[in-house]
């Protein structure tokens, strides 16, 4: 398989590349605006790409969606969108593209936080009403958007299992009053070098159920990014997540 890597420079494009050569998954070009030495080519603009590739994946940032997704439809390459932060009209962008090539969008790219996400949903349902739903996300200090996308995604999870009509409230200060039953609440932490961890709370009367996961590196990201380019070859047009993945394993 062949990759074209946009994002390669940082962290996670660099664990992505690190993974590949152990997997024996060729990195054909990287894509980049920071210059680096690495052992494959290097570009600054994906227009500029002259390699062929089975797949893209993108760990740069919701910015460069654009360009991301208009040379993939110009050269008929699936992609893989690992970014977070994107907007209302980037999800649309998505959704269009999704037409003319295959997709593969997801807030983590994690086993185990996709798992998490069953299973808060899961319990959301068995639990019910009589359960207040609380999320805490924790992340490094370079993080650059809050809440995390899979804090939303767990939420969005929670929300359902509840049977829908919940909102999300962010974080709480001042005199807010009492917490209502309409509410899921979404808390971020930022600080030193937290790869990513997640808390589910469910507190009930007399009683609370946790579910937690914490990623010890970003390896499981980008493990996960490489399994989701494999999967995507041969998929026709459309938008897939984890949920498609992971159908034939759980």
């Amino acid at each position: 398989m062949n990759i074209i890597l946009i994002g390669a420079c940082g962290r996670m494009g660099r664990n992505v590349a690190e993974v590949a050569a152990e997997q024996g998954v060729n990195i054909a070009a990287g894509v980049d605006v920071v210059p680096a030495q690495l052992p494959f080519p290097l570009y600054r603009s994906f227009s500029d790409v002259r390699e062929d590739a089975d797949a893209a994946i993108d760990f740069s940032s919701a910015s460069g969606l654009e360009s991301t997704l208009a040379v993939c439809e110009a050269r008929g390459i699936p992609v893989v969108l690992a970014a977070t932060g994107y907007t209302e009209a980037d999800e649309a962008r998505i959704r269009s593209s999704a037409e003319k090539i295959a997709v593969f969008k997801t807030g983590n790219l994690s086993l185990g936080v996709n798992l998490l996400q069953m299973l808060a949903k899961k319990a959301a349902q068995v639990l019910g009403d009589a359960f207040d739903a609380e999320i805490v996300e924790r992340h490094h200090h370079n993080k650059k958007d809050a809440p995390s996308g899979t804090a939303l995604m767990l939420a969005k999870s929670v929300n359902e299992g509840f049977g829908g009509g919940k909102e999300n409230v962010y974080g709480r200060h001042g005199m807010v009053g009492e917490r209502r039953q309409s509410e899921i609440g979404i808390h971020a932490v930022r600080g030193g070098t937290i790869v990513g961890e997640h808390e589910v709370m469910f507190a009930g009367e007399d009683e609370i159920v946790t579910l937690a996961h914490s990623a010890r590196s970003r390896k499981v990201f980008a493990s996960g990014a490489l399994k989701a380019a494999a999967w995507l070859q041969g998929r026709a047009p459309g938008l897939y997540d984890m949920d498609d993945l992971l159908a034939g394993i759980v």
